[in-house]
Parts: C-alpha cells; structure tokens; sequence
C-alpha cells in the first residue's frame, strides 16, 4: 500500500510519522504528492490531480482519498487508532466535509514548509523517491 501525500504541509509530516511509527509490520510505503514519482503513479491509476488537499492510498491497485483513505489507513495501524475504523459505517457525504474542512485549514493551522520531508536513515527504505 502506497500513501500519497503533500510534502510541505506540516500535519501531512506529522501523520506520515505517526502513521510509521505505529505500522508494525510497514504495510505502508510513502511518497509526496508533488514528486515526480508520485504523479508517475497516480497518473498511472488515473489519478492526476494537481490539488493537494487529501491523503491519497492505492490499495490493491484502487485509490482511496479523503476520509476513506483516512479511515482504511487507521484500520492497519496498531490499536486503539484501529478502532477508528467503525466510522466507516458514516456515509462519505458526513466524513468527508469534517476531513475537508481540516484539510482546507491545514496550512494555517500548521504551517507549511519551502521542501518536502526529507526521510531519516531509519525510515528512507519506506519513502519512493
């Protein structure tokens, strides 16, 4: 599973981390939005959008975005952020205004920064780029 998401944005970081710090069995591979090889594969899924406002997960050769990407990821992780996962049962027309809404505010909530993540040595293996 691949986890798209956007490079300068500080709470996109900041969930990246969280999201490796509790994928015991690394599930997950990362790379940003707005690199070259992140475009390569979801222009590939017919995914090619130039807006960063979500998290985007291939899965099984499906992409997920919002809300329900959001949701599918927590449902890897370890518990209790497993748990989160019973909110999939809202329909998407109630989960994806509260994610969108976050999502909108997220740079002045958080602030943004000039590059992307630059992965330790610990977690580069887990980064496509």
């Amino acid at each position: 599973m691949i986890i798209f998401f956007d490079g300068v944005c500080n709470l996109c970081e900041a969930s990246v981390k969280f999201i490796i710090k509790r994928d015991n069995y690394k599930k997950f591979n990362f790379v940003s939005l707005q690199s070259v090889t992140g475009k390569k594969i979801l222009k590939k899924h017919h995914y090619d959008k130039e807006q960063f406002d979500t998290f985007v997960l291939l899965k099984n050769e499906k992409i997920y975005t919002k809300s329900t990407a959001a949701l599918l990821i927590s449902k890897e992780l370890n518990v209790p952020i497993k748990l989160l996962y019973v909110f999939i049962v809202l329909p998407k027309f109630i989960r994806d205004p509260v994610y969108l809404f976050v999502s909108k505010n997220r740079y002045k909530w958080f602030g943004k920064k000039e590059s992307c993540l630059i992965p330790t040595p610990e977690i580069k293996s887990r980064f496509l780029e």
